[in-house]
């Protein structure tokens, strides 16, 4: 697996943490709310083929925390000025969970620097009558448990979160989360009419046993955005990248080649 360097970039005023590594065309990974500043072995993997840069979000981990971050609409502004300011091109867009969200708002608003997009039980829109669970009205351990369809994993990142060293990270995080989804919770009412302007191939990755955004989802985001595929991973919970990443670097990459080829 491919390592990565660990740097600061100013962007506007604001400094953000940024992991990059591989080589090859960019591939633009944003992160969710609970795994903010982590190289995982998807990313690894992802990057011996690709430039993998996989920024942390203001208002998490080691990125400052703006006065004007206020909504995921600001992300997504942010993000449109960060790929200005490295002058990337042919960008292959992926957003898991929040990231997600910020991803499809990002693409609504302007798609010239982009190649394709990739959402990952991506938050962002509503499905009504679709059970979920509620982040905010459970413990953090059993936050960390519903996410994953195989209990064991939930360990391993309950274990990583609960450290001393990580109590300051978590709590940013978690309360620029609240910030930016508290209400209406999770979701932009208005994205939905919108995401019609998505021009660019994209790709749904879902968990077939997600529980916070429900494969629902998946296919909601399908009908929304013109051409969109969905790949189910089964056994899998919130987190494809993290729970089963072979599986979700296989359909990733299954996606952009075949994309490659159609061009």
């Amino acid at each position: 697996m491919v390592d990565h360097t660990a740097t600061r970039l100013s962007v506007r005023g604001c400094n953000i943490a940024l992991m990059r590594g591989g080589a090859g065309r960019p591939l633009l990974f944003l992160h969710g709310g609970n795994d903010a500043g982590i190289w995982i072995p998807a990313l690894a993997d992802l990057a011996a083929r690709r430039d993998v840069l996989a920024p942390v979000h203001p208002g998490f981990g080691a990125s400052d925390t703006p006065d004007w971050l206020d909504t995921v609409a600001d992300l997504a502004s942010f993000y449109l000025d960060v790929l200005d300011q490295l002058d990337l091109s042919n960008v292959d867009l992926v957003g898991c969970d929040l990231g997600g969200w910020i991803a499809a708002e990002l693409a609504v608003r302007n798609t010239r620097r982009l190649s394709s997009l990739t959402l990952v039980g991506a938050a962002g829109i509503h499905v009504k009558g679709v059970a979920q669970l509620d982040p905010f009205l459970r413990t953090d351990a059993e936050n960390i448990r519903d996410l994953f369809h195989d209990p064991t994993r939930s360990r391993e990142l309950w274990q990583h979160l609960s450290h001393k060293e990580m109590e300051d990270v978590v709590l940013k995080n978690q309360t620029t989360t609240a910030k930016l989804t508290w209400q209406p919770r999770g979701y932009n009412p208005h994205l939905y009419k919108w995401l019609h302007r998505v021009d660019v191939p994209t790709l749904l990755i879902w968990g077939a046993d997600d529980r916070l955004y429900p494969k629902d989802y998946a296919a909601a985001y399908q009908r929304l955005i013109p051409g969109a595929k969905t790949a189910i991973i089964a056994d899998c919970g919130h987190l494809p990248h993290v729970e089963q990443p072979r599986a979700f670097v296989a359909a990733l990459q299954e996606f952009l080649d075949a994309k490659r080829a159609a061009a």
